[in-house]
């Protein structure tokens, strides 16, 4: 009789023990995540912010939707399709990468050695001098004038779901300068080209669906 209640004790305790994930994955937030999050998220869910993630303790609840929201582009909000045209800094997030979060979070979002956080950044980084605006383009433009294009401001009123800027040379060569998916207006940003394209007298710049936006040099 006392051993039935001894396994009715144990099981009633067992019950009432919190549920928690298996662990089907050797990656980390330590080792992996938290260097991910680091280079592409903390700008904007830093300590202060209203969503947090600069610790697991932080990041943890929202594990199934950073996983949602990385796969579906909407985060970071970046609206560039990678690879179409070089930036600096490219905020997009490597293929790498997004296989990397889904793969963590399906495998149970597991903690792993603290020893192995990153360290904590003592300097900020420095912020590149800013772009001034050579150009407004409705669409499309012919160079009067050579360019020395250093980057590309969007200057949408509504989301721009797909369009490709590029730049035609009078060579008929087609330079890919940005490919935007699902822009949004409110973000306001500037591609940075990783290196300044020299377009000479008569390049066509153009998008390829209606759109605003500022040649910067």
């Amino acid at each position: 009789m006392r051993g039935m209640r001894t396994l009715l004790v144990l099981a009633l305790t067992a019950a009432s023990l919190p549920a928690h994930d298996v662990i089907t994955t050797k990656l980390t937030y330590t080792r992996e995540i938290s260097r991910i999050l680091a280079a592409r998220c903390l700008s904007c869910h830093g300590a202060n912010s209203s969503i947090a993630l600069t610790t697991y303790e932080e990041t943890r609840p929202w594990a199934v939707a950073i996983k949602e929201q990385v796969l579906s582009r909407s985060m970071p909000p970046w609206g560039a399709v990678k690879g179409f045209g070089h930036f600096a800094p490219d905020n997009a997030l490597s293929q790498e990468e997004l296989i990397i979060i889904s793969a963590w979070v399906i495998g149970g979002a597991p903690k792993g050695d603290p020893a192995l956080l990153p360290a904590a950044k003592t300097i900020a980084a420095r912020q590149p001098p800013a772009l001034t605006t050579a150009l407004t383009v409705n669409t499309q433009l012919r160079l009067a004038n050579p360019l020395v294009l250093a980057g590309v401001a969007p200057l949408p009123d509504a989301t721009i779901s797909d369009a490709k800027i590029t730049a035609t040379l009078p060579t008929g060569e087609i330079q890919p300068i940005v490919w935007l998916h699902n822009y949004q207006p409110a973000w306001r940003s500037t591609f940075r080209l990783a290196s300044a394209l020299r377009l000479p007298a008569g390049t066509v710049i153009e998008a390829s669906a209606p759109l605003r936006f500022a040649l910067k040099r």
